[in-house]
């Protein structure tokens, strides 16, 4: 790790870095747990919001992170960092553990911050003190924004162009970074954390932050301005049904159905683009399994948060350095049918895997639950049919869709619409194969019907009038749906943003 060399040089900062990075869970977990994503479907908060601020306002909220931005700060915090772990004792490092590292941190950031000059700066020295100690155990210059409970997504073109989605609005930040030497540290710092590394041999990576949020990095010779960077807020706690009905983003009809279907066990398909909400639906979703069950959850990076006691969690393995090693989502599939599991979960399905995954589905493992990038519930289908054929087996398309129709039974879109905010925009269930053509049928629906003043979507969630066929299957679990629920009307006319 270069985080803590000073010009790569510094034999001080490197043990630094060793003993430095065994707190960095502590330290950005602490700050992680103000992060929460708060975008219409995604926006997850332990308690009701309150009244309207001024940071409210994208204008003012943007203001007040200026004096942050500052080139000279920036700069200076840079400078005094490499100064503290130049500083510090390495042989007396050895014997701290991360409470005695974090108090003598402080105490030397105290000590040299104290004969700094500050004048026009627009900071106090308090506050220098706090923003050193996040160059040092944080995220540095990206700390505001992870501290703001309204920031959904980071998005880091360079170390002088930062974005974020907040609010459901995309907005140009004025916070920098010193160099790109200085963006690259820290996401060498981020990925070593997690037992990931992004280096000119391996320029791309995935991982995790301590409080759940999942970041990809791409950096020099792939980047050609600089690293880029996104970073996808997930909420401190996991969002539940009423948040969402009171984000408009469901309806209590679709809820019912939902979570009947989870009760009675049936496969579900969740649809939909980047950043629709997946897998908060998921997390939501996995509210209703009862807690007896034991669940095998498979991610690339893990993002879901499931609430029940017996959860088992794998995560996928890169290849290291010498092309060795790599373990994938069809490897941990495969290996879960042998770990008893009554329900897998796949974060996400993006390749051969469907496959084994349609198989467990078939083969005792109901109430199975997946995700997939998908533009409709038919897209959705089309695509899983697709990653079954990149299996390497010469299935007849028939085949495939026979199996998809006996597997899964219900589909779930989300989408992202204009202005930022998400809906559950169709459930469909698929209802058996028709000759050669799957065939599916439309539950729920949300209509558009254009964009309000603020340029928000507004419409309107209907009911199709079309009942289920798998309501025996419900009664048969003993999971009561009264028919009424289905009456074509309309359930919820939403005009734009709650």
């Amino acid at each position: 790790m270069n985080w803590f060399k000073s010009n790569g040089k510094n034999a001080k900062g490197t043990a630094v870095a060793t003993v430095g990075n065994s707190v960095e869970n502590s330290a950005t977990s602490d700050a992680g747990q103000e992060g929460a994503q708060a975008t219409d479907f995604t926006q997850a908060t332990s308690k009701a919001p309150g009244p309207p601020s001024s940071l409210d306002d994208p204008v003012a909220w943007l203001k007040s992170l200026e004096p942050k931005a500052n080139p000279k700060l920036v700069a200076l915090k840079r400078k005094l960092h490499q100064k503290v772990i130049t500083d510090l004792d390495v042989g007396s490092m050895a014997r701290w553990n991360s409470e005695t590292l974090r108090v003598e941190v402080r105490r030397q950031t105290e000590v040299i911050c104290a004969t700094e000059n500050i004048e026009g700066l627009e900071t106090s020295r308090e506050t220098l003190i706090k923003e050193v100690l996040d160059e040092v155990f944080g995220l540095g210059p990206l700390e505001p924004l992870r501290a703001d409970p309204f920031v959904s997504d980071i998005m880091i073109n360079g170390p002088k162009t930062i974005y974020v989605e907040r609010q459901g609005q995309m907005l140009r930040t004025p916070i920098i970074f010193d160099s790109d030497e200085h963006l690259v540290q820290i996401i060498q710092r981020i990925v070593g954390d997690v037992g990931r590394r992004i280096d000119e041999t391996t320029p791309m990576v995935d991982a995790r932050l301590a409080d759940g949020s999942r970041l990809n990095a791409v950096i020099a010779p792939l980047a050609l301005d600089g690293a880029l960077v996104s970073i996808r807020r997930f909420g401190s706690k996991p969002l539940t049904a009423d948040r969402l009905i009171a984000n408009q983003s469901i309806t209590s009809e679709m809820v019912h159905l939902l979570s009947a279907c989870v009760k009675a066990r049936i496969n579900m398909l969740v649809s939909g683009g980047t950043g629709s909400g997946k897998t908060t639906l998921l997390n939501c979703l996995s509210g209703y399994i009862p807690e007896y069950e034991r669940v095998a959850t498979i991610e690339d990076a893990a993002e879901l948060r499931l609430q029940q006691p017996h959860v088992v969690r794998m995560e996928t393995r890169v290849a290291n350095v010498e092309g060795n090693g790599a373990v994938t989502a069809r490897d941990l599939v495969k290996n879960a049918l042998r770990m008893r599991p009554d329900r897998i979960i796949i974060g996400e399905c993006r390749g051969p895997e469907a496959l084994d995954m349609l198989q467990a589905m078939n083969t005792g493992h109901e109430g199975s639950l997946t995700t997939i990038h998908a533009n409709t519930s038919r897209d959705a289908v089309s695509r899983l049919e697709m990653m079954v054929g990149m299996a390497g087996f010469d299935l007849p398309i028939w085949v495939i869709r026979k199996q998809v129709a006996s597997a899964v039974q219900m589909v779930v879109q989300v989408n992202r619409l204009p202005g930022g905010v998400r809906k559950i925009t169709r459930i469909s269930e698929i209802t058996g194969m028709e000759g050669d053509v799957l065939s599916m049928q439309d539950i729920f629906e949300f209509k558009q019907m254009g964009l309000n003043e603020q340029k928000v979507t507004k419409g309107q969630f209907w009911a199709t009038g079309i009942r289920p066929v798998l309501l025996s299957r419900l009664e048969a679990y003993g999971v009561e749906v009264p028919v009424e629920l289905f009456e074509r009307r309309m359930l919820m006319d939403c005009k734009g943003r709650v």
